[in-house]
């Protein structure tokens, strides 16, 4: 089932003196076809939640899934060319979680217009086949498990090469 989410508003991020950055720009490689590399995990992401497009990812509207919605659409995507897209383990969403910024917790500069939101991993969770793990953008340090049933958004990611 596809639903659709309103966008977030405005990010508040703490000075680098107060907190370092955990994701500086730098580390990201923005390819203009809509995925980003990150140097020091080798992942390539897709630049935009999934319904999102364009190079600051404000054409259409941020998309929400169920989990098993999710892999499906991970798993039959094309974006920029490519069919190995996936969902990310919990470990490799949270990486891409910026520490001194919410609302959201993610580097507006590499990610625009990301929902201060929860996002989907492919990880399951707890010790429930009911459940399956995320990571909320609007704090990002925050992980937890949900149900799967549960609509969330959805940042596909595929492997280096």
């Amino acid at each position: 089932t596809l639903l659709t989410c309103a966008q977030a508003a405005a990010q508040t991020c703490r000075t680098e003196t107060e907190v370092p950055s955990t994701t500086p720009a730098g580390r990201f490689l923005v390819h203009g076809n809509g995925t980003v590399t990150d140097t020091a995990t080798g992942l390539i992401w897709a630049q935009c939640a999934e319904g999102l497009s364009g190079s600051a990812c404000t054409e259409g509207t941020a998309a929400i899934f169920t989990w098993a919605d999710a892999l499906i659409r991970a798993r039959d995507s094309t974006h920029a060319g490519y069919t190995d897209w996936r969902l990310p383990n919990v470990k490799e969403l949270s990486s891409i979680v910026e520490e001194r910024c919410y609302a959201p917790a993610i580097n507006l500069a590499v990610f625009p217009n990301t929902p201060s939101s929860v996002f989907w991993s492919a990880s399951p969770g707890g010790s429930s086949s009911y459940y399956a793990w995320y990571v909320y953008f609007y704090y990002g340090g925050a992980s937890g498990y949900g149900y799967r049933s549960n609509n969330n958004h959805v940042r596909l990611v595929r492997s280096g090469q």
